[in-house]
C-alpha cells in the first residue's frame, strides 16, 4: 500500500496524502454496499430527505473551508470554487425538489376487452449498487452530480475520485454521514493499481456506472461492464461557437473571453472553436485579442487572478507541443501561445489552424481558442458536422430564422442563442452524442437513470 500525494497545481507541492486501497480493502466496501442490496435496507425516502437537507446546512456551515480545498487541489480560481460549492448545494436543493415531484406512471387499462377490470401503475425502485468515477476539473460538484442522485434515489454507491483531487470528495461523504447517511451508503475508494479499478468496473454486483472523463477511458470501461449493467458517459467535445455578420460582437467577446478560459480551458464544454463570418473577422479577432490580453495567469489562490494553473504540469507540455505544431502548420498566433510557468499556460488565440492540426482535430482541455473564417454558414456548420464528437454549441445571431436553422442542421445536444458554449444549470439535461458520451447527465436525469419502473397489474 502506498500514499498518494495531492498537490497544489500552482507550484506542483505536496499539501496531504491519502491512503490507496488493496483489492481486499475495496472487497470489504463492495460487500458492505452490496448487502443494502441484497437484503433490500433500503432507507425510507422521507428519511433521505431529512439527510440530504441536514447536507445542505453542513455544505452550508463548511463552505469557506470546501471553497479553499477544492480551489486548492484542483487549481480553479478562488471565485470559480466559491460558484462551484454554491451550485453543489443547490445540485443537493434539486434532488430533494426531484423526490417530491417525480414518481411512477398510472398506465392506461381497459382499453379492450385484454385490459378489462384491471389497474395498472408504476413505482420506481433503486436500480442497485452504483459506481461512480468522477474527474479532476470540478472536484466537488461533480461528486454532486454522480452521488447525491444514488443516495437520493435509494442506491448505495462506491466513489472513486480523480487522484488528482480526491480531498473534495472525501470531505462531502464525511459530511454526509454527519448529516446521517449511515457509512455504507456512500464510500470512497482509492484503488492502489488501475487493474484494481477494472476489476471493480466488472464486479456483477455493480448496476450502474457513473463516469467522467476521457472519451478513450470511458468508452473502454463500458466493455468491461457485466451483462446487465447499465451506465452514463460524460466525455468531452469541440464546443464549436459561431458567429454570424450581424452578431454582436462586444457581447460575444465578453462570453467568450470567459467561457474559453474559465478553469483554464479544463471544462468538457468550454469555447474551443469560433467560426466566424468573414465580413466581421477583422473587428472580432482585434477586440478578442484585446480582451484576452487582459487576463491574469497566476496562483488560483491570489483574488486577483483571472486563469490558474493546469492540473499537472505535463499538461502544460502537451498543449504547447500542440499550439507550436499548429503554428509551423500555417495557423497565425494572434495572442499567448507559451508558457506562463512549469504549471501555467498564457491564454492563446490561434487564427485559422489547419484541420490537420492536433488543436483543431481533438478537446484542447487548456487555455487555446481557435478561429476559424466562413463565408457560408452552411459550410461551417457541415465541417464541424464531420468531428466525431458532438455535445453543447452556439450561434451569436441577431436573426431569429437564422438560429432555428443552425438549430435544426448543427449535430449537437444543445444549442444556446446568443451565448456561449459551456452555459450550465443544474436541472437541465447534459448530454454528450456521437463519442461525446453516452446517457443523460443532469441531477434529474441521472435520478431517473438510477431508478427501475416496476409495474403492478391488478386485476378485479
Amino acid at each position: 500500500m502506498k500514499n498518494l500525494d495531492v498537490r497544489n497545481p500552482w507550484d506542483n507541492k505536496v499539501f496531504d496524502t491519502i491512503k490507496t486501497e488493496s483489492e481486499k480493502e475495496i472487497e470489504t466496501k463492495l460487500s458492505a454496499a452490496y448487502d443494502i442490496i441484497k437484503k433490500k435496507k433500503f432507507i425510507s425516502i422521507y428519511k433521505r430527505i431529512e439527510i440530504l437537507e441536514n447536507l445542505k446546512d453542513l455544505i452550508k456551515k463548511n463552505y469557506d473551508k470546501l471553497v479553499l480545498q477544492a480551489s486548492k487541489e484542483g487549481g480553479k480560481i478562488i471565485s470559480d470554487s466559491s460558484i462551484e460549492i454554491t451550485r453543489g448545494i443547490d445540485g443537493v436543493n434539486s434532488c430533494i425538489e426531484t423526490l417530491r415531484t417525480e414518481a411512477g406512471h398510472v398506465i392506461p387499462m381497459n382499453l379492450n376487452r385484454a385490459s378489462a377490470n384491471r389497474l395498472a401503475f408504476t413505482q420506481k425502485e433503486p436500480i442497485g449498487l452504483v459506481l461512480a468515477i468522477s474527474a479532476f476539473n470540478h472536484p466537488f460538484n461533480l461528486i454532486i452530480h454522480q452521488a447525491i442522485p444514488a443516495i437520493a434515489v435509494g442506491c448505495p454507491v462506491i466513489v472513486k475520485p480523480a487522484e488528482d483531487t480526491p480531498l473534495s470528495c472525501r470531505a462531502l461523504i464525511e459530511l454526509l454521514y454527519e448529516s446521517g447517511l449511515p457509512s455504507e451508503y456512500c464510500q470512497m475508494i482509492i484503488p492502489e493499481s488501475i487493474e484494481i479499478a477494472t476489476r471493480v468496473v466488472s464486479d456483477n454486483r455493480v448496476a450502474f456506472l457513473s463516469f467522467i472523463g476521457s472519451s478513450k477511458v470511458g468508452w473502454y470501461l463500458k466493455t468491461k461492464l457485466s451483462p446487465g449493467a447499465r451506465c452514463a458517459l460524460e466525455h468531452g467535445g469541440m464546443a464549436p461557437l459561431f458567429l454570424e455578420r450581424d452578431a454582436n460582437v462586444d457581447n460575444a467577446i465578453k462570453s467568450i473571453t470567459r467561457a474559453g478560459f474559465y478553469h483554464a480551458g479544463q471544462v468538457c464544454v468550454s469555447v474551443q472553436k469560433v467560426f466566424v463570418q468573414k465580413n466581421i473577422l477583422k473587428k472580432f479577432q482585434e477586440n478578442l485579442v484585446d480582451s484576452v490580453n487582459k487576463i491574469k495567469v497566476g496562483n488560483q489562490l491570489h483574488k486577483d487572478t483571472d486563469v490558474g494553473p493546469l492540473i499537472r504540469p505535463r499538461e502544460v507540455d502537451r498543449i504547447d507541443e500542440w499550439v507550436q505544431d499548429s503554428i509551423k502548420n500555417g495557423s497565425t498566433l494572434l495572442t499567448g501561445g507559451k508558457k506562463f510557468s512549469e504549471t501555467c499556460y498564457y491564454p492563446t488565440l490561434l487564427l485559422n489552424p489547419s484541420d490537420q492540426d492536433l488543436v483543431s482535430k481533438k478537446e484542447v482541455f487548456g487555455p487555446v481558442v481557435c478561429i476559424y473564417e466562413y463565408e457560408s454558414l452552411d459550410e461551417a456548420i457541415k465541417r464541424v458536422n464531420e468531428y466525431d464528437v458532438a455535445f453543447q454549441t452556439g450561434i451569436f445571431t441577431n436573426d431569429l430564422d437564422k438560429c432555428l436553422k443552425f438549430y435544426k442542421n448543427i449535430d449537437a445536444s444543445a444549442v444556446f442563442h446568443n451565448e456561449h458554449t459551456a452555459f450550465r444549470v443544474d436541472w437541465m439535461p447534459f448530454t454528450g452524442l456521437k463519442t461525446s458520451g453516452h446517457g443523460v447527465g443532469g441531477i434529474k436525469y441521472t435520478m431517473d437513470d438510477m431508478q427501475i419502473e416496476k409495474m403492478l397489474v391488478l386485476k378485479s
